[in-house]
């Protein structure tokens, strides 16, 4: 397998958001059946496209692929090939795994001018976007228009059905706040990394004791970020856009940095 069809698979696997990692041969030294930029992507099913050897080396290097999938941190393995690894070349090689990483997910609940223009500067900033819309049968509904449609009670599932996991982000800014205080509860039940809701501190109050009301901790609801987005003293639909995905960038790029300091990370190649 060339080159060429290992990129086409890595399209492939962003694009239907699965998970794979890529190892990619980085040194050599004395012999080796495969010199530095050979390439192998790993499903996350185990199997993979390509090679970078065979042998223990390649058994190893996938099940450390499939580590790499699951926390999202990039490491480096040396490999010494000999008898042990299924070898007799005798030679050094060095292989970096990189984890092939979806558009991080946005659940936006909501299908409001404020929804809708978050949606907009999220898809933009590279972001996986899904616009939920609560307000079925009222004025404004976004039926017909590809936007996922769903009455409050039912986010939960919603969100379970779009595994909204760690890495996921949810931001609520529905025509109603006593939807937008179900649909914090419904992500309350979630992993998801980023939760923000649209409102004033004194929205915030009233959403906390709802929220105690129906059984959440003092942890739970600190999960919380309301109101949603940087302090920019924004006011249009657009400006707040702009304040809200700019905080989600904050998020994302703070928890890339520390698992970027990783020593596996920084170990030169």
């Amino acid at each position: 397998m060339d080159d060429l069809q290992i990129y086409e698979e890595i399209v492939q696997a962003k694009r239907n958001r699965s998970p794979a990692a890529l190892a990619v041969v980085v040194a050599t030294s004395g012999s080796s059946p495969r010199k530095a930029g050979a390439k192998m992507l790993v499903r996350g099913d185990g199997s993979i496209a390509g090679t970078i050897g065979g042998g223990k080396t390649e058994a190893e290097t996938i099940a450390a692929a499939l580590q790499v999938m699951r926390t999202g941190i990039p490491r480096t393995m040396d490999f010494s090939l000999t008898e042990e690894h299924g070898h007799v070349c005798g030679g050094n090689v060095t292989v970096y795994l990189e984890p092939v990483t979806a558009a991080p997910p946005v659940l936006i609940v909501g299908a409001g001018h404020v929804g809708r223009a978050v949606a907009r500067t999220a898809e933009q900033a590279g972001f996986f976007v899904t616009l939920i819309d609560t307000a079925i049968d009222r004025p404004g509904s976004a039926a017909g228009d590809g936007v996922r449609q769903c009455a409050p009670e039912e986010l939960a599932a919603v969100f379970q059905h779009l595994e909204a996991d760690r890495g996921a982000f949810i931001f609520i800014a529905t025509s109603d706040h006593q939807e937008d205080f179900v649909a914090a509860g419904a992500a309350l039940k979630t992993d998801g990394g980023y939760i923000g809701v649209l409102g004033s501190t004194r929205k915030r109050a009233a959403m906390e004791q709802y929220l105690k009301d129906a059984g959440f901790g003092a942890a739970d609801i600190g999960r919380i970020i309301s109101p949603a987005g940087i302090a920019i003293n924004a006011e249009t639909p657009e400006e707040i856009a702009v304040s809200v995905v700019a905080q989600m960038i904050q998020h994302r790029r703070s928890d890339h940095a520390a698992h970027r300091s990783a020593a596996a990370c920084r170990r030169p190649l």
